[in-house]
């Protein structure tokens, strides 16, 4: 296998990686209301499970409500089920015409639980990092032994252990910005 192929795949892997972190830390609320709160909530709508942006218009008034106005006026109950099945942690409140899910303010020791929630998140992202980097190494490895010269392999061990320090910083920042935003009152 060429090297540039396998430093490619790599780098896809921990593109992977960090993308999946970000959306991962972006259903982490902070305080305020955002809609990705509902991104794995799913109802029944019409016989068939859809997320709750496709059985209703949902949408952020203010930094402390989300609003959803279903489409149809039938699925107020089932919609407001499946969030509390969902156990976000916001009970919704409906009027017959729409649902309000009202975001508490987050006390210090709720802060704190989110900051261990991210950094799970966070190094498991890490550890998927690392694991790229294995198999890059081990790549090498098997490609030396396949006829790679020994300096192309090595040389190529150290590019894998250098794109694993770059996604790492990379992750580094996106987790202080995100426990910034989560420790800021």
């Amino acid at each position: 296998m060429e090297t540039k192929t396998i430093l490619n795949e790599a780098s896809a892997r921990m593109q992977k990686a960090i993308d999946h972190l970000e959306e991962e830390l972006l259903n982490v609320r902070a305080g305020k209301a955002s809609t990705n709160v509902l991104n794995g909530v799913m109802v029944d709508y019409f016989g068939s499970q859809v997320p709750v942006s496709g059985a209703a218009s949902v949408t952020v008034p203010d930094a402390r409500t989300i609003l959803i106005q279903p489409w149809d006026k039938n699925m107020i109950r089932t919609i407001e089920k499946a969030i509390i099945d969902a156990n976000i942690g916001l009970t919704p409140s409906n009027n017959g015409e729409q649902i309000r899910l009202s975001i508490p303010p987050l006390t210090e020791e709720r802060r704190k639980e989110l900051v261990k929630q991210v950094r799970a998140e966070a190094e498991t992202a890490r550890i998927s990092l690392r694991n790229a980097r294995r198999d890059a190494v081990e790549a090498f490895k098997k490609a030396l032994k396949e006829g790679m010269p020994e300096d192309e392999s090595k040389d190529g061990e150290t590019q894998s252990q250098k794109l694993l320090e770059k996604f790492t910083k990379t992750l580094d920042e996106t987790l202080a910005k995100k426990e910034k935003e989560i420790m800021t009152v």
